[in-house]
């Protein structure tokens, strides 16, 4: 449904041009993930939900896929301005 929003958010990820939030990177530690697990979620998973950004305008998409040991996690992102993917949350799914 979203397939050119997702070749463009990976191709994001692929030339390292993306911005983590404290607050995803505290999310992070939280649920014990690194950066190549939210790559990987991206590159390897799908577009699951887009919702509006009420603060900002725009759009969020959220991204599930899987970590490295494969634990299905969600990555919510928005593509910024400077032409950047910002990752604004991740969390992993039960």
């Amino acid at each position: 449904m979203f397939e050119s929003i997702l070749v463009e958010l990976r191709s994001f990820v692929r030339a390292n041009k993306y911005i983590v939030t404290t607050h995803a990177a505290d999310e992070m530690d939280e649920d014990d993930l690194s950066i190549y697990d939210i790559e990987r979620a991206i590159l390897n998973g799908e577009i699951v939900e887009r919702q509006k950004d009420e603060e900002r305008s725009g759009w969020k998409y959220l991204v599930r896929g899987r970590s490295l040991d494969e634990h299905p996690v969600t990555v919510v992102t928005k593509i910024g301005p400077g032409d950047k993917l910002i990752i604004i949350t991740v969390f992993k799914d039960e």
